[in-house]
């Protein structure tokens, strides 16, 4: 039985792996194109060339001024590209989750793991999905974009925020019932379709 408890536990970690590298895949296709918008924008010369004349023009000859107003500008506009990321991500993570257990009752990892997700109704789909990627995603994420704004003490509190709650979300499963803060608010528990190794689905085992 202490078995067969422990591989259960490890078939959820697996399943939250699997998942969580599709994230950081996405995480590293928008940092790439980040990284690429930035890069345009700082290598635009006829554009930079332009804005850097009229900024000139306006502040009536004020070089330093002018390259100033200039240099926040630029600075402004690679915050917002890198905010932009983070937005993107946190909206690609929520939808995945939500659209994979409205629609299928189990995300990829879970799928391939033999578990689901139930009850499979949308309201159910729908917090669970959120929960989810605010414990996966979203604080660290706001977290990051305080640092960019240099809002550092802020960051490092956010951080410390995203680190329990991340904890607090997965440490839940070993708990009685082995359910997560997610399963808890969402109202579901994750259960075993088939045991590995089998291509036919069985009886629902609960696993919390």
């Amino acid at each position: 039985m202490i078995r067969g408890t422990s591989v259960l536990k490890l078939r959820r970690a697996l399943a939250w792996f699997i998942d969580f590298a599709l994230v950081a895949a996405a995480a590293a296709l928008l940092a790439v194109l980040t990284f690429h918008r930035i890069a345009a924008l700082v290598t635009d010369v006829p554009s930079l060339a332009t804005r850097g004349g009229l900024d000139l023009v306006t502040s009536r000859g004020d070089v330093v001024g002018a390259s100033e107003h200039l240099g926040l500008s630029l600075w402004d506009q690679v915050v917002l590209d890198v905010e932009e990321a983070f937005g993107a991500l946190v909206l690609a993570t929520f939808l995945y989750q939500w659209a994979c257990l409205a629609l299928l009752g189990r995300t990829l990892g879970k799928g391939l793991l033999g578990l689901r997700v139930t009850p499979r109704l949308s309201r159910h789909a729908l917090r669970r999905a959120a929960v989810t990627t605010v414990a996966d995603v979203a604080v660290y994420a706001l977290a990051c974009v305080l640092l960019v704004e240099g809002r550092f003490v802020l960051s490092v509190l956010v951080w410390a925020i995203a680190v329990v709650l991340f904890l607090v979300n997965a440490l839940t499963v070993v708990f009685p019932g082995r359910r997560s803060l997610a399963d808890r608010l969402a109202g579901t528990s994750v259960v075993a379709v088939f045991r590995l190794g089998q291509s036919s689905p069985m009886g629902s085992v609960p696993q919390g």
